[in-house]
């Protein structure tokens, strides 16, 4: 039986990148004016969109100039003022260009745009036949292009027109997506918010043909934008001349500039320089803020709030911006501090501090010797070449920087070849991490046992030896994990591999200290652990293993995981790298997983009086009651009867009291079982696609 015969499709999908997510949903209709051209093609005047209920007129849209490779194509592109812009009969067709970019900015005529829409969408972009991939990038205040957002094909919804064209689109569908600035990214990965102000939307995609791309009514600009310096950068010098485009209706400017963050957003008085009229502060020079200079080394916050006495919303609180003053000694090193798999013949580079002119580089296998060296020659360009080095070796390095003053001693980095013990399960840094967690890695190329140190103390671990506390033992090949038991909570710990080989004249190697730190709550499931093994390796561990569903129980409607690899769901996830795609068919009556618990059972440790489960649906769900379940049959459902249609990541909160009063013994809790439906009076009802993540037990807030 196929695990995934019985699903539904998505139709909105949330597209994950390295550091956000944003929902790019399908547009379900359009309504268009056909106009036939005698030995031409016909016109689609667009008239509306529609996207899940939500319906925004042709008056209610704007369009862009383009830049890139849609240039030269005919309009929809090039007059925002020509009435072709909505005419979803043309496209541009730009297969292989390169580079296969393509900016709408200027919407509506105007240099900047900022929401009006609120929580609706803003951007709608139309595509004959729906079937490239693509990416979206905002363009913010500068030029700057903020980070990705990739959207797959199968995003597209099918608008029901045909485009009718001599080419060989002919034929072709039109498909359409829709998005909110929400959606979008900034430089740092971080999403925009309904305040935030772009300049346009770059598009990139070397095969996409679009027939459209249209905006809603920018509003007037009420906070201050366009920060110079711009937001983030490094800056260079001792001063600074900060300036903006201040707010359509500002007359005047309250500004706050301090090096703690806080001040600022708070509007701290120690922060606030005063009201003024002019849109520029100079800061670094004597007699104005800062007066002794800025200081290398040092990030800087600043805000302009826009006043005009006359109006009931003054002021505008504005965003806060940054700027930051390169140190005076060497920082971003390449390769990264800590960073493994490095290739031995590896050019070290880094950037010089602030008014360097020379660089001496010292370079060594140990950590004292590079950390106490002196007297080495200067240089002055900001690379380095030690020569071919070891495989499965850590090398530590140091850049002293001297700029024709003072010299400055750099930060020991290091790095370890190809070939060392790696990848650390839980990855270096990582937090949340469960109490129960074994620890695993991937031993070196010349490994034929290893020795495991662990502990709390940083130093300790780095310095261990085998008569140390820290050390937990030794382990032959093919045996690489370590249960450390059962783990504090919300505790910082350290652990280092060291492995040897004896028929090896470059054994042992020392391994680099690795750290994770504990939860400050139980997690009951967190999906990060499920992968796609094979049956028989001992090492299986696939989700519908573990969560139990009615694959084999003609009452039970559920199918949890995906008919392939990757089992587990990873790209719509509420946080780590999987989440639980459950499908539900309650034509059986009702529909659900159950998860049988090793730990946590007591669910009184600590205190905890909270269970919270991360969830989402998706808008094409039947509205089933979404319920959980402890022990079988103590049921708690959630109060909002169309929760399997909120297509967003949502939180549900219960307290524990709630399954206690139904008899069930908080400290040997057996079961947990997510499901829709009435299990107590099974009825006949609809089908729809779950998703499930971080599953949590929470003591009382302090």
């Amino acid at each position: 039986m196929c695990k995934r015969s019985i699903c539904l499709i998505l139709f909105v999908l949330t597209i994950v990148t390295t550091s956000g997510r944003a929902e790019v949903t399908p547009v379900t209709s359009v309504v268009v004016t056909r106009v036939d051209n005698p030995g031409g093609a016909p016109n689609f005047w667009l008239e509306s969109i529609t996207v899940e209920g939500y319906t925004v007129t042709v008056d209610e849209l704007v369009t862009g100039l383009s830049e890139g490779v849609a240039t030269a194509q005919p309009a929809p592109y090039d007059e925002i003022t020509d009435a072709d812009n909505f005419d979803l009969n043309l496209f541009a067709g730009r297969a292989d260009e390169v580079p296969p970019t393509w900016q709408i900015k200027e919407l509506g005529g105007r240099p900047i745009w900022t929401d009006t829409n609120r929580d609706n969408p803003d951007f709608f972009l139309f595509e004959t036949g729906g079937n490239q991939d693509f990416s979206i990038e905002a363009i913010l205040p500068g030029g700057i292009i903020g980070q990705s957002v990739n959207v797959p094909q199968s995003t597209f919804g099918d608008t029901g027109l045909v485009i009718t064209t001599s080419g060989p689109h002919n034929g072709q569908t039109i498909e359409g997506v829709a998005f909110a600035v929400t959606d979008l990214l900034d430089q740092n990965g971080n999403n925009l918010t309904n305040n935030s102000v772009i300049e346009g939307i770059q598009i990139s995609s070397p095969g996409l043909d679009p027939s459209g791309f249209y905006a809603s009514v920018g509003g007037p600009v009420m906070v201050a934008s366009h920060p110079d310096p711009a937001d983030g950068v490094l800056y260079a010098d001792t001063w600074v001349n900060l300036s903006w485009s201040p707010g359509d209706f500002a007359v005047s400017h309250d500004v706050y500039l301090s090096d703690n963050f806080d001040d600022v957003n708070d509007g701290a008085e120690g922060a606030f320089l005063g009201n003024q009229a002019a849109t520029f502060v100079v800061a670094g020079f004597p007699g104005f803020p800062i007066p002794d200079g800025l200081v290398s080394g040092t990030t800087y916050y600043w805000r302009i709030d826009e006043v005009n006495d006359t109006e009931p919303n003054s002021p505008w609180k504005g965003d806060v911006w940054s700027f930051a003053v390169p140190p005076k000694t060497a920082y971003a090193p390449d390769p990264a501090d800590h960073a493994e798999l490095v290739n031995p013949d590896v050019r070290l580079s880094w950037t010089a501090g602030f008014g360097a002119i020379l660089h001496t580089v010292y370079f060594g296998d140990n950590f004292d010797d590079v950390n106490n060296a002196t007297g080495g020659l200067p240089q002055g360009g900001t690379t380095y070449t030690p020569g071919t080095l070891k495989l499965a070796e850590t090398y530590y390095w140091r850049v002293d920087e001297f700029d024709a003053v003072e010299t400055y001693k750099g930060d020991v980095w290091s790095f370890t070849t190809e070939g060392a013990v790696g990848s650390p399960d839980p990855a270096n840094g990582d937090v949340d991490v469960k109490q129960t967690k074994i620890l695993s890695w991937t031993p070196g190329v010349y490994a034929a046992s290893h020795q495991v140190y662990f502990g709390t103390d940083k130093e300790a671990v780095h310095n261990a030896n085998t008569g140390s506390p820290e050390y937990k033992g030794a382990g032959d090949l093919g045996s690489e994990s370590y249960d450390p038991g059962k783990l504090e909570w919300n505790t910082t710990y350290y652990w280092r591999i060291d492995e040897a080989n004896n028929v090896n004249p470059d054994s042992p190697w020392t391994g680099n200290v690795w750290s994770f730190t504990t939860a400050n709550f139980l997690i009951v499931d967190d999906f990060e652990s499920y992968n796609d093994l094979d049956p028989a390796d001992p090492e299986n561990n696939r989700i519908f293993n573990a969560w139990i569903d009615g694959y084999d129980d003609p009452t039970n409607g559920s199918l949890v995981g995906y008919d392939a690899p990757p089992f587990a769901e990873q790209t719509i996830v509420h946080s780590g790298n999987q989440s639980m795609p459950l499908f539900y068919d309650n034509n059986a009556g009702y529909s659900e997983a159950t998860l049988t618990l090793a730990y946590p059972r007591d669910w009184t440790e600590k205190g905890v009086n909270t269970l919270t489960i991360w969830f989402r649906g998706d808008a094409a769900n039947a509205a089933e009651i979404l319920y959980v379940a402890l022990n079988g049959n103590a049921i708690v459902t959630n109060d909002n009867p169309d929760a399997a249609q909120i297509t967003t990541w949502t939180e549900w909160t219960i307290d524990l009291q709630a399954f206690a009063d139904q008899g069930v013994n908080l400290a040997n809790v057996n079961t947990i079982s997510l499901g829709l439906g009435n299990k107590n009076n099974p009825l006949a009802g609809g089908s729809g696609t779950m998703y499930f993540d971080d599953i949590r037990l929470y003591p009382p807030e302090p």
